[in-house]
């Protein structure tokens, strides 16, 4: 048996001048086998890799058995062969599918016995191409039944023709001079070749084209059709030459051995930028990892159809990366990937209470929703809404829940967001499309089930490009955010298991619509103990590693804590409080750098002066009831509640003119002349003198007039001012009030209870005077916040003043009587 290699019936070309000389020597020695007898029925010899044209002398090594019989019987016979090429070539046995039909006769000129066991056989094709029509024999060799194809004769004289012929010989030149494959001297073959029939056969056969487009040029029926085509195909070549050229060109260097192997890897992609020829990797890297996705049969039709549309796109297009990144985005998003929820009530609750002082509300909120967790098995998540004043551990209480339940934590800020496309995402059929901000968080989390904070909800813009608040409805709604619609992945997606907890610092700005689908929870201020314990327990600690000093060496008095808290900072929560401390520990680093640690630097109130120098603020203090007209209200501020004084004055004049001073709204002037005109109807009420409006002026003033004030909330307190001024009555020692009124006399609850109550504890107001229906508010408080503290709950103006005006008159009071005399009466 005879060794076969896998390319053994390869072309062997040489175009050297001596080798094609003896080809025509050959030739001129043998017979035309046009002149012989045409036999339809003859041996098939079958070609791998090449095919053969008419006209053309062509080398040939053999390797298999059978085909070493079939020529050496034509040889000894002198008959002709048929010759075609079969369509795989590694097949050993093939039989008539596995061949192309279009080939042609063949006569066996020699046969050279080469060293190695193989054998070389110099074929000749002479005779008309044949059509394969059927395999008769297939032992000890081939045999079929062929049919001969003519050809058209072709018009050789026309302009045509000729130009077509100069091409092919020009484009023939170009090819050799820019391929590595073939040798500079066939060239001069070319040239010496004057039968155009033989100079198009010889180019086909022995160039290195494809074999498929080999037979497409011998099935052409003419020679000009033929050469139509080949000018196409040497057209092809000849660019892509010039840009292989290019290519290296582009990354030629001078190199040594270290730098060859960047080089070869650089060359590659250059190569496959140019090509393009990467495409297929790409798309089976995608197909490889859509398998491992947990998708519905519709998802994944959806999938292969968008995969399916990538492949028809050309990789130079810029579809194609529109389209890849498009599909890499649906394999980035966790379809049906969820984390397991720690379902332990007491480690949640031991976790909460580690990371947050106080905010019992929002615990039992999330351990309720634990617990029903743990009982159902499974439930949708809550759309938790935090508001309150800044600094009070809103957004920092978001990632403590997802460490209690063992989740995702993503937070998404969407403060200043104006365009509805940040929510939504934008089609992908625009230029540089791109998914909403919820499909990033959950490719971001890397599962479906995160918790996701939507820091600053409240500070949701919109403009001409849409309305960003309202494209959340879908995403805050439990019974529709497990079919989110994002407009650039265009599928829906559950949103259903994920927790959303939003912040806020005001619901005012919410819209009406979001804040409906939404369970609201108010975290509001702390109280100066509730301050000391988390600087304690959280600020300190994190301020002391973050400016490297060690823990025993510095130590915070609960009284130092106090100083800084009351006259350093003005907040409600502990942002400023921790900038101060931080601020205080910095000085101590410089300290301990210049002279070296001590064994213990224990920071006292005379301390925090020198290190934070003169305190910046004063608490308002109660200013006691000497003063007529002066009655203490409460204010809510969006750093926490503050005391308000209201003042009143009288002035001798025609007219009542009624002044208005404090930088105060529209509301709180509201207030101001609903307060006056409630009295004007009520003289009998303080006994007052039913002229007394038209000869005095009133004067409301309202204290740190730079700060805008406004709201209906100190509408009793001016009511008490003016009645006290009227009256020149003491107002009760030690107390404060707020409420809204009505021109009947009626007191409305006001909002802010918490933060005003803590301003009366800390400026020492024994007494607050509240609406009835903010005694609810009141109950909510823990009592501990509540001790040293009578309130009065009243419905009416009367019980207000009944409650406020004492019977003492202030001392220099304005006598009313004695005013309204003339001067003669005086005397």
């Amino acid at each position: 048996m005879i060794k076969r290699n896998k390319n053994e019936e390869d072309i062997l070309i040489s175009t050297e001048n001596n080798e094609i000389s003896m080809l025509a020597e050959i030739q001129a020695e043998e017979d035309d086998i046009s002149a012989m007898e045409f036999d339809k029925e003859m041996p098939v010899m079958t070609l791998r890799n090449m095919v053969m044209f008419p006209s053309v002398i062509m080398p040939i090594t053999i390797g298999r058995p059978s085909t070493l019989k079939l020529v050496n019987a034509a040889y000894k016979r002198r008959r002709p062969v048929a010759v075609v090429c079969q369509i795989q070539g590694d097949m050993d046995d093939p039989g008539y599918n596995n061949l192309y039909h279009t080939g042609v006769v063949g006569k066996v000129l020699r046969i050279f016995e080469l060293p190695g066991g193989n054998t070389t056989v110099i074929m000749q094709s002479n005779g008309p191409k044949i059509h394969l029509d059927s395999i008769t024999k297939v032992s000890p060799y081939l045999k079929g039944m062929v049919t001969p194809i003519s050809e058209k004769e072709n018009q050789e004289n026309t302009d045509e023709f000729k130009a077509l012929v100069e091409t092919c010989k020009d484009l023939t030149a170009k090819y050799i001079e820019t391929s590595e494959r073939m040798s500079p001297d066939t060239i001069f073959a070319i040239k010496n070749l004057d039968n155009v029939g033989i100079l198009v056969n010889f180019i086909c056969s022995n160039f290195p084209f494809p074999v498929e487009e080999k037979i497409q040029l011998l099935e052409a029926n003419d020679l000009q059709s033929r050469l139509y085509l080949l000018v196409k195909i040497l057209n092809r070549e000849v660019q892509l030459a010039n840009i292989k050229q290019t290519i290296q060109m582009r990354t030629r260097e001078d190199i040594d051995r270290q730098q060859r192997e960047y080089f070869l890897q650089q060359q590659i992609k250059n190569i496959q930028d140019e090509l393009g020829n990467g495409q297929e990797d790409e798309i089976d890297a995608l197909r490889k990892k859509a398998m491992y996705k947990n998708w519905s049969a519709d998802m994944r039709k959806l999938f292969e159809k968008e995969v399916t549309k990538l492949e028809r796109t050309n990789s130079q297009s810029p579809d194609f990366n529109v389209q890849l990144t498009y599909l890499q985005t649906l394999l980035a998003l966790p379809w049906e990937q969820y984390t397991t929820d720690n379902l332990n009530i007491k480690n949640a609750e031991k976790t909460l209470n580690k990371d947050h002082y106080g905010l019992e509300k929002v615990k039992e909120r999330i351990l309720e929703h634990l617990a029903v967790l743990k009982l159902k098995g499974d439930m949708k998540s809550p759309i938790i809404c935090l508001y309150g004043p800044p600094g009070v551990g809103k957004t920092s209480l978001g990632r403590s829940i997802a460490t209690a339940l063992k989740r995702k934590y993503v937070r998404m800020s969407l403060g200043g967001v104006h365009d509805e496309a940040e929510i939504r995402g934008h089609r992908k059929t625009y230029i540089g499309a791109m998914p909403g901000r919820i499909i990033k968080s959950l490719i971001k989390a890397g599962y479906s089930n995160p918790v996701i904070i939507l820091d600053e909800i409240d500070k949701l813009g919109n403009d001409h490009r849409g309305d960003p608040g309202s494209a959340m409805l879908e995403v805050l709604d439990p019974e529709q955010n497990n079919t989110f619609h994002d407009n650039y992945l265009d599928v829906d997606y559950d949103l259903s298991k994920v927790m959303f907890i939003a912040t806020a610092n005001s619901l005012n700005t919410i819209p009406s619509a979001l804040l409906d689908r939404m369970e609201l929870i108010e975290v509001s201020g702390y109280i100066t103990e509730e301050k000391v314990e988390i600087a304690r327990r959280h600020l300190i600690p994190k301020e002391l590693a973050a400016n490297g000093i060690k823990k025993e060496y510095v130590k915070f008095s609960k009284q130092a804590l106090e100083y800084i808290i009351e006259n350093y900072t003005r907040e409600s929560g502990v942002r400023e409080l921790e900038k101060k401390i931080n601020k205080v520990l910095r000085k101590i680093a410089l300290e301990f750098a210049k002279d070296g640690y001590e064994l213990m630097h224990e920071i006292k109130p005379e301390d925090v002066r020198n290190y934070l120098g003169a305190p910046e603020y004063s608490r308002d203090k109660y200013q006691g009831n000497e003063y007529a007209g002066v009655v203490t209200g409460l204010a809510w501020t969006a750093v926490g509640g503050e005391i308000l004084f209201v003042e009143t004055s009288l002035s001798k004049g025609k007219g009542g003119k009624l002044t208005l001073t404090g930088n105060l709204g529209d509301v709180m002037k509201e207030s101001a002349m609903l307060a006056l005109e409630y009295l004007k109807a009520h003289t009998q009420l303080l006994n007052l003198k039913e002229d007394i409006f038209e000869n005095w002026n009133i004067h409301i003033h309202v204290p740190e007039g730079a700060i805008p004030k406004d709201g209906p909330s100190a509408g009793i307190t001016m009511v008490t001012s003016l009645a006290s001024a009227l009256t020149q009555r003491k107002v009760r020692a030690n107390l404060a009030m707020t409420g809204e009124i009505t021109l009947r006399g009626k007191v409305l609850p006001v909002g802010g209870i918490k933060e005003k109550i803590l301003a009366a504890k800390r400026a020492g107001i024994k007494d607050i005077i509240l609406c009835e229906e903010n005694r609810k508010n009141i109950e909510e408080i823990q009592p501990m916040y509540l001790t040293g503290l009578t309130f009065h709950y009243v419905s009416d103006i009367k019980e207000v003043l009944a409650l406020a005006l004492t019977d003492e008159k202030v001392n220099g009071a304005i006598d009313f009587n004695l005013s309204n005399r003339t001067t003669e009466e005086k005397k």
